[in-house]
């Protein structure tokens, strides 16, 4: 049975290898996590359960991860989520609709691990769900 105190964090990535690093790491930290391999099955997980915050990968089949950010946002239900977005792009239109979508934090793969949790324990400390990606 998972503690319910735990943060909740969903992981949104096609890469196998990436989401089960990410939740052994995480598991480790003492956060619960839930794994979709991508946007349709990560959209059933965030619509079926409360979660505290999303890692969502952007390139993904079907639907890549800024499409999923803009559904999430247009959606009363998954609005206000918190959401990282990881990618191996870094140009700046990338990062430019991360912020319009509402992305709390980009991070650029490959990710340290203490990036990733320092920017994990930045978005869940945010009281709002606003984006500062272009003002850092």
């Amino acid at each position: 049975m998972q503690n319910k105190s735990k943060p909740r964090i969903l992981i949104i990535d096609d890469n196998a290898g990436f989401r089960e690093l990410l939740r052994i790491m995480l598991s480790n930290e003492g956060y619960a996590v839930q794994e979709a391999e991508d946007a349709v099955e990560g959209g059933k997980a965030m619509l079926a359960g409360q979660l505290d915050l999303v890692i969502c990968d952007i390139d993904m089949p079907y639907m890549d991860g800024l499409e999923l950010l803009s559904a999430l946002r247009s959606d009363p239900a998954t609005a206000s989520l918190k959401v990282i977005l990881v990618s191996g792009r870094k140009d700046n239109d990338t990062l430019i609709k991360a912020e319009q979508f509402g992305a709390l934090d980009f991070l650029v793969k490959p990710v340290t691990r203490e990036r990733l949790l320092e920017s994990i324990v930045s978005c869940l400390n945010r009281a709002n769900g606003k984006s500062s990606l272009l003002s850092s």
